[in-house]
């Protein structure tokens, strides 16, 4: 499985959420990324971070909706299918739906307020991550064929194909650009696909607008591991409320191992710094080091 002992080990790692930045330009941030997450991955692993020859696929830009707009509402959302996916989240988690209000006028606070309680978690940064998080996964699966889509794909895969990578690790809505990125361009051949508090086997809101869409079968709709992926490992947190549901063999054909860890208390459930320097994480990469 491994090259040699003293080769640096090839890695494109692919965000999720909130990696958008304004005020640098994509190289610096792909540059900075790629230092953070090769020490994160480096402390896990106990290993020097130039043992890991990282870089960042930053999709970020194609996804960006732009400014707020002046007046609107922090406690709303105004883009209808932001609303449809944190109600078909919020569903999924098993949350009731409030008395006073429709199911695409769900208001956020109220999510927050839930989810919050139920995960045990600061109500202000909930409200936040939650806006955050439909909005950019609204923004990548509006539609089919939708440009933002099918560039934040193609930037994914361009690092792929650029840096030959033996190793792929994807984190959160980061999994499902990787995963249809992977799924159209079969020729970039990935030893590893390391996908970190995935929604992907999420119903509806994620599952059922994948591309390409999960095949009916005799064991119900499945999804299946990219042809150009010779093993797939996905690791989550159990308290993690993006990974819904955690293990994703219920839904996917050829997953070699579906792990769970608790990453860290608190909310740093999500966060991928400790994705990345956790136990499985370290076990599932170990191998291609030589460890």
């Amino acid at each position: 499985m491994t090259l040699s002992a003293d080769a640096p080990l090839g890695i494109v790692a692919v965000h999720s959420v909130g990696h958008y930045d304004r005020h640098r330009t994509a190289e610096v941030v792909r540059a900075a990324y790629s230092v953070d997450w090769a020490g994160h991955l480096a402390a896990g692993l106990g290993v020097a971070p130039d043992r890991l020859d990282l870089a960042f696929a930053y999709y970020a830009p194609q996804l960006h909706p732009g400014p707020t707009a002046h007046g609107s509402d922090p406690e709303e959302l105004d883009d209808p299918l932001a609303k449809e996916l944190m109600k078909e989240w919020l569903d999924a988690l098993a949350a009731p739906a409030p008395v006073s209000h429709g199911a695409l006028t769900l208001p956020l606070r109220y999510a927050a307020s839930w989810v919050a309680e139920k995960f045990s978690l600061d109500g202000r940064l909930t409200q936040l991550f939650i806006r955050m998080f439909v909005r950019e996964v609204a923004a990548y699966l509006r539609g089919d064929s939708d440009p933002a889509r099918l560039a934040a794909r193609e930037e994914v895969a361009s690092q792929i194909a650029q840096h030959r990578p033996r190793v792929v690790i994807a984190h959160s809505l980061g999994t499902v650009v990787s995963y249809e990125a992977l799924h159209a361009h079969p020729e970039l051949q990935v030893e590893l696909l390391l996908t970190l508090g995935s929604p992907l086997a999420l119903p509806r809101a994620v599952f059922d607008r994948l591309l390409p869409r999960p095949a009916d079968g005799p064991n119900g709709r499945l999804g299946a591991r990219p042809a150009s992926v010779k093993r797939w490992v996905n690791v989550a947190d159990p308290g993690d409320p993006v990974a819904i549901p955690p293990h994703l063999a219920c839904a996917f054909q050829g997953i070699a191992l579906d792990l769970t860890d608790t990453v860290q208390a608190g909310f740093g459930f999500h966060h991928a710094k400790n994705y990345l320097s956790c136990a499985a994480v370290a076990a599932s990469l170990g191998p291609y080091l030589g460890l």
